[in-house]
């Protein structure tokens, strides 16, 4: 009777382990691979500030467990000290990944810090079962520049027009306020041109001007002249004549 209760503690004992053993593997960080990359616009790691810098994570699930892809973040920090600089914006995905997939995620941030070299830290959080973990995408120095001038800017252009628009109101209020205002000309008097006395004597009766009326308008027919002057002499002729009369009658 001896050899049964012994099997039955053997068999206790043996499930105990495989519980246990799998408590272990339940606890166990599922093997989740990360790598972050710049795009290949972007070879030399540059984050420019001021805009949205963008880096694409290559993630691969090569547990036996489904995981879910919760958020991605990152966090800029002092390149020798370590010493925390600034945190990026955390972007929330809620992706789920199962055992042996392969997936790319992008990740987008911005940057407001000064010019110069930096470590960039970027991270996955994951879940499985109700565990989070976070495994480390990125970990490199990169370097912060400022974002290139560009002579079609709107708002390089804007702020331009605003200070000229100042520079010219200053200026104009120191050239009334310090500049003697200039002197007010007199209008020339029109001189007064003389005209003969025919002419005047005709604008004023007639209404008009004899200067611009062309001259064989002015000019009198000549022949009502003759006209009167053989009148005139016929007139003398005969009264000459009249007077011969007398003077013989007379005598």
């Amino acid at each position: 009777m001896r050899p049964l209760p012994l099997l039955a503690r053997g068999f206790g004992f043996a499930l105990a382990l495989l519980s246990m053993s799998a408590a272990a593997v339940d606890s166990v960080e599922p093997e989740i691979l990360v790598q972050a990359t710049f795009p290949d616009s972007n070879p030399f790691s540059h984050v420019v500030n001021g805009e949205r810098n963008q880096i694409f994570l290559a993630v691969e699930n090569k547990s036996e467990r489904n995981v879910t892809l919760q958020s991605v973040g990152g966090s800029f920090h002092h390149p020798d000290t370590g010493a925390l600089v600034k945190n990026t914006t955390s972007v929330t995905y809620g992706i789920p990944l199962n055992e042996g997939s392969k997936l790319q995620i992008p990740y987008g941030f911005y940057s407001e810090c000064k010019t110069g070299d930096l470590r960039l830290n970027i991270w996955l959080e994951h879940t499985v079962e109700g565990e989070k973990y976070r495994a480390i995408a990125y970990d490199s120095i990169v370097t912060i520049v400022e974002p290139e001038a560009s002579w079609f800017d709107f708002k390089l252009i804007s702020t331009y027009a605003i200070v000229a628009a100042m520079l010219g109101g200053i200026s104009y209020y120191i050239y009334l306020a310090y500049l003697p205002a200039p002197k007010a000309k007199k209008p020339k008097r029109h001189q007064e041109v003389s005209t003969p006395a025919a002419t005047a004597t005709g604008t004023s009766a007639g209404g008009y001007e004899e200067e611009w009326i062309p001259e064989h308008h002015l000019k009198k027919p000549k022949a009502r002249k003759t006209a009167a002057s053989s009148g005139e002499e016929v007139s003398i002729g005969q009264t000459s004549g009249t007077e011969g009369r007398k003077r013989k009658g007379r005598k």
